[in-house]
């Protein structure tokens, strides 16, 4: 039995998205076996992550009060360096015939059982998915709420049965430089990499999404499964994975190798830390205009009940 949690980033009701603009929000198939069979009537997207959408969020993770970011603006303003520097480079650049089906995903390193799997088999493997309502922090300063599809990612660190020598995990995405624009370009150390603590890793919020409301992941967003810490400044919340590795020590990471003083290994949202060439006090609401569409971080993106103790004893200013 399900028991509605009150979490300390549920708000009180007040603007509430309307159901209308809930994109209609389809009554996926409740049998895991017809999954595949309902994802028909989907547009000619990835298919690889259709299997099994539940027909309702998750209601600990509701955000309730909160109005969600536009399906325009969260498939349509993204950063996605491998496809692009501007916002909306990506959307246009990786649909130009690139293909996430069929697509696999590796789990290996320092742990009992290791494996290579579809991403729709993981799915399957993991039991399904569910949906869940999150906070999105840029570390440029800018904002949104996403309704995310997918599964904790500690059901994954569980199935893989880690190593006690097991730290950290390591998520990898593609290298596609044949296909994918950015990464003909030597200016970053591709493939992107990034890192979690094992312990932040099997917190409750950590998610592997491969949807986001109700629908799989377009290209732009990280088809077909991807990285989600909304505690976190979302380049932490590596896309397209190919390979999540349990390492004994803190791995390289893309931004923090390519400018530690600005992009930390940790990169927890903290108004606190101003990035040394902008401020985080505050965030830019996306969809709320320019201009009057600003408003105070929140220490942990919101989440800081949920976290903070997983910093216990760290200066969170030294090691942002």
């Amino acid at each position: 039995m399900h028991i509605n949690r009150k979490h300390s980033w549920q708000l009180p009701d007040s603007a509430v998205t309307p159901e209308s603009q809930y994109l209609g929000r389809r009554k996926f198939l409740k049998a895991f076996g017809l999954g595949l069979a309902a994802s028909v009537a989907l547009p000619a997207v990835s298919r690889a992550a259709t299997f099994g959408f539940p027909d309702s969020l998750n209601g600990g993770y509701s955000l309730a009060g909160v109005k969600l970011t536009s399906y325009n603006d969260v498939t349509g303003y993204n950063n996605f360096y491998e496809w692009g520097l501007d916002k909306g480079d990506p959307k246009v650049n990786a649909n130009q015939g690139w293909k996430t089906e069929p697509w696999t995903i590796q789990i290996g390193g320092l742990c009992g059982k290791p494996g290579t799997y579809n991403v729709n088999d993981l799915v399957k493997t993991i039991g399904g998915i569910e949906q869940r309502n999150y906070r999105h922090r840029c570390v440029e300063a800018w904002s949104m709420v996403i309704p995310w599809d997918g599964f904790p990612l500690a059901k994954l660190v569980t199935m893989a049965e880690p190593k006690p020598e097991a730290k950290f995990l390591q998520f990898t995405s593609f290298l596609d430089p044949k296909n994918c624009p950015g990464q003909q370009s030597q200016d970053f150390p591709w493939p992107y990499t990034e890192g979690l603590t094992l312990a932040e890793a099997t917190n409750e919020l950590a998610f592997l999404a491969t949807g986001i409301y109700g629908k799989p992941l377009l290209n732009q967003n990280g088809a077909p499964i991807r990285l989600v810490v909304p505690w976190k400044y979302g380049f932490k919340g590596a896309k397209s994975l190919m390979h999540i590795d349990f390492v004994a020590n803190q791995p390289k990471t893309l931004w923090n190798g390519m400018a530690p003083n600005e992009y930390g290994f940790y990169a927890n949202v903290n108004p606190e830390v101003d990035h040394p060439r902008w401020s985080q006090k505050t965030e830019r609401v996306i969809g709320a205009g320019f201009f009057g569409g600003r408003q105070p971080t929140l220490k942990f993106n919101g989440y800081e009940k949920e976290v903070a103790a997983l910093y216990t004893g760290l200066d969170l200013k030294k090691n942002f």
